[in-house]
């Protein structure tokens, strides 16, 4: 049917990022960041965006902060990246072709499912077209998570809500730091591909995983 790794009794549990890996947001969280540092005379460019992928609100907010001399606060610079995403998710991000199907057959098996995401919560559960977050059995967003993913603690928290231990617990990611982060913590890993074409990103990033996937469509299909 698909690659065993993918399918029980190969896991117990399993652990999903959701920027990148479900859904393809890249260009809309661009978009967001661009205008934010546009507001404050910034250039953005391609490390700015690599220092914000794994990063919280929070944590990004205190990078901005700490990098650029910003006179706003955390806790400003937060609501101003959720009221700008929120609106962008109400009207423009769908699931990938194939994730709930994947999904829903997991959950079917009996496989216990989390999202974990450093995206806000109220960014996520504002996608219009479907209840992203009702397709888990626990969600840990943000702040809820404790530090970025380069600290595992967000997947041991996830993990634990499942009722499971890492060797047992499938993580699901699209960036290369996640990945290693997760493989360190004693979870085994899929990489997904977060473009509609491979990339050398990807390609290293599959080297370092225990499996891969270009994209969710078909995974079902004997």
């Amino acid at each position: 049917m698909f690659p065993i790794a993918l399918a029980p009794p190969s896991f117990k549990a399993a652990i999903f990022d959701f920027d990148g890996t479900l859904a393809l947001t890249d260009d809309l969280w661009r978009s967001v960041d661009e205008a934010f540092f546009a507001k404050r005379g910034i250039p953005y460019d391609a490390e700015m965006a690599l220092a914000l992928s794994t990063r919280g609100f929070a944590d990004g907010a205190q990078w901005c902060i700490g990098r650029y001399g910003l006179s706003d606060t955390v806790e400003e610079i937060c609501a101003e990246w959720t009221e700008m995403g929120r609106a962008l998710y109400r009207t423009e991000v769908r699931l990938r072709a194939g994730v709930e199907e994947y999904l829903r057959y997991l959950r079917g098996e009996g496989i216990p499912l989390a999202l974990a995401t450093v995206n806000d919560r109220r960014v996520v559960a504002s996608i219009a077209h479907i209840d992203v977050l009702s397709l888990f059995d626990a969600v840990v967003c943000g702040r809820e998570g404790g530090r970025s993913k380069t600290h595992p603690d967000i997947y041991y928290k996830a993990a634990s809500e499942l009722g499971a231990g890492p060797a047992g617990c499938i993580v699901f990611e699209d960036a290369p730091g996640a990945i290693r982060t997760a493989l360190r913590a004693g979870f085994p890993t899929c990489a997904v591909c977060a473009s509609d074409s491979p990339t050398r990103e990807f390609g290293l990033l599959c080297s370092e995983a225990d499996t891969s996937i270009l994209g969710w469509e078909g995974l079902l299909t004997p």
